[in-house]
């Protein structure tokens, strides 16, 4: 027998954290939610965890399955990277696709696709964080429509900037409060035009404030001590929003509706975008180059240098690169205290090695949309090297230069293994200069051996997970000190989620087992009584029987 559903998530929401607020009072719906119905964490894949799970939620499906890892796909070839954006969803479609038989309104969901066999509403990249798809809707008008009534959601595609800029994170909070209450008033706009069956929205919100106002809320973070004209917690004031914003869109539902609310994964302190877009990819040129350095070097390392504080440049992108290392000191200091603009004038003046990193300014001109990721500053060497770092948001991802499979490739499939083992050797000997410990959890082999080479299977051979706590400065007993360089992103994602339901049969305040991401999919479907695809790896969480008529 067909139930109606509404499906609520929040994107990159961390449960620890939003447990300790519900203890404390701040978020009295989800705890009233949480309280009323069956609570339950879930995992989810702990590495590639930036890239897959809203795939892995939308398909009921492992990435193992799907050949989906991530927005990024080295192109073998040419020793390029291409940004191919979401899953295409040819072979396993959005769970909601559900013909005819079910009427569905999906909106603002990440990572998606607009599908024919959704009989309803869709609407895409109206305010989602990082939506890797466009602004569209079906039916075509509608997005316009809502455009022109509610407004577009000021945060879309804004929601990118850096910590250290003070009137950046003060437009993020108001932009972010702002599209939440829209996306309140276009909810219960959908809710009043009839009885769905699904109706699906995730707030993107809660990941814009989890990566951007992570340090001005989570005292152990290093930058807590130096955060500036914030005494008050904004990260925890977009969650209250967003809770405020749950309470009124479920205000009046039907009381035999099914309510879950979800997260398919988590956040907490940023340790991977430092460690996989600067210090990987250097470590790797040293490694390939012995005695050369590529950027932000340290000769003194007795003890590091000062963390930085206070940023001069605009980006994170101008502050890396402005550390670019140069043998001649006097260019170093200069290129130190000019604006990028003027670096080809040194270039000029004091000459340029016949080759050299990929400038950002260089792979912005090629069309290469990844031009502000360190990693691809080494491009012009990967060709040359044994392994390399392949550009991430999350992990570390090493490609072997594989003979037989790249064009270049210089590594025989005989050497493989040894050349994976030392690898792993090599980098667990990684530490935090200001520490001593480990910034390596563990390294994943993704392959059994060299000549495995599925079409989906990931591009990286090995996979760093990196240890969680932050880093701005490491040290390797072979190849030197890299860094301190300034933070990014002060918050990053954790493989950790939680989901909670309410409706007729749930026991409440009861607690449900753990749970994966690949499980929600079929529990909603479940909760719906829709048919459950047989190629779908997750499985309905045991929340109750659902009887079937």
């Amino acid at each position: 027998m067909k139930k109606s559903v509404i499906a609520i998530g929040l994107d990159a929401a961390e449960p620890s954290l939003l447990e300790k607020w519900m203890s404390q009072g701040y978020l009295p719906n989800l705890k009233s939610l949480k309280e009323n119905g069956a609570y339950g964490s879930l995992t989810n894949i702990d590495y590639y965890k930036a890239e897959t799970p809203w795939t892995t939620f939308l398909t009921g499906c492992l990435p193992e399955k799907t050949g989906y890892w991530g927005p990024f796909k080295f192109q073998k070839d040419t020793y390029n990277v291409e940004e191919i954006q979401a899953y295409d969803f040819a072979e396993y479609p959005p769970f909601y696709a559900l013909g005819d038989d079910y009427r569905v309104a999906a909106f603002d969901i990440p990572q998606s696709v607009l599908s024919n066999q959704v009989n309803g509403l869709q609407v895409l990249a109206w305010g989602a964080h990082s939506p890797q798809t466009s602004s569209h809707s079906l039916p075509e008008e509608l997005l316009g429509e809502i455009n022109a009534r509610y407004g577009k959601h000021p945060a879309l595609h804004k929601d990118h900037g850096d910590w250290w800029d003070e009137a950046y994170l003060n437009r993020l909070q108001e932009a972010v409060k702002a599209g939440i209450e829209c996306r309140v008033a276009i909810c219960q706009d959908w809710l009043k035009q009839e009885q769905w069956d699904l109706f699906l929205t995730i707030f993107g919100e809660t990941h814009s404030a989890g990566h951007d106002l992570w340090y001005l809320s989570q005292t152990d973070h290093p930058l807590y001590p130096y955060r500036h004209n914030h005494n008050n917690d904004p990260m925890l004031e977009v969650f209250t929003a967003v809770d405020s914003a749950v309470g009124k869109i479920l205000t009046g539902v039907d009381k035999d509706t099914y309510i879950v609310v979800f997260a398919a994964h988590g956040s907490g302190n940023n340790t991977t975008d430092v460690a996989s877009m600067l210090f990987l990819p250097e470590f790797l040129y040293r490694f390939n180059f012995p005695g050369k350095v590529g950027i932000a070097t340290e000769e003194d390392r007795t003890r590091p240098s000062p963390m930085i504080t206070s940023p001069k440049r605009k980006t994170w992108t101008g502050e890396i690169w402005q550390r670019k290392y140069e043998a001649n000191l006097l260019k170093r200091w200069l290129r130190s205290q000019l604006p990028s603009k003027f670096y080809k004038y040194l270039d000029r003046v004091f000459g340029r090695p016949l080759q050299d990193l990929r400038s950002p300014e260089e792979l912005q001109q090629a069309g290469q949309s990844l031009f502000w990721q360190p990693t691809m500053w080494y491009s012009s060497f990967w060709s040359q090297m044994k392994a390399f770092a392949l550009p991430s948001f999350s992990e570390g991802y090493i490609r072997i230069n594989l003979e037989g499979r790249e064009p270049k490739g210089i590594v025989s499939p005989e050497e493989y293994d040894s050349l994976c083992a030392e690898l792993t050797e090599q980098l667990s000997q990684l530490k935090n200069a200001r520490t001593g410990e480990s910034i390596v959890k563990k390294i994943i082999h993704t392959r059994k051996s060299a000549t495995e080479d599925s079409p989906k299977l990931p591009d990286a051979d090995l996979v760093v997970v990196w240890a969680e706590q932050p880093a701005d400065v490491i040290d390797h007993p072979q190849h030197g000190r890299i860094g301190p360089v300034p933070y990014r992103r002060t918050g990053s994602h954790r493989p950790h989620g939680f989901i909670t339901v309410t409706g007729s049969g749930i026991t409440p305040g009861s607690t449900l087992p753990e749970g994966h991401g690949v499980d929600l999919a079929p529990t909603i479907l479940n909760l719906m009584g829709a048919p459950i695809p047989e190629y779908m790896d997750g499985k309905p969480l045991p929340l109750i029987s659902v009887a079937r008529y």
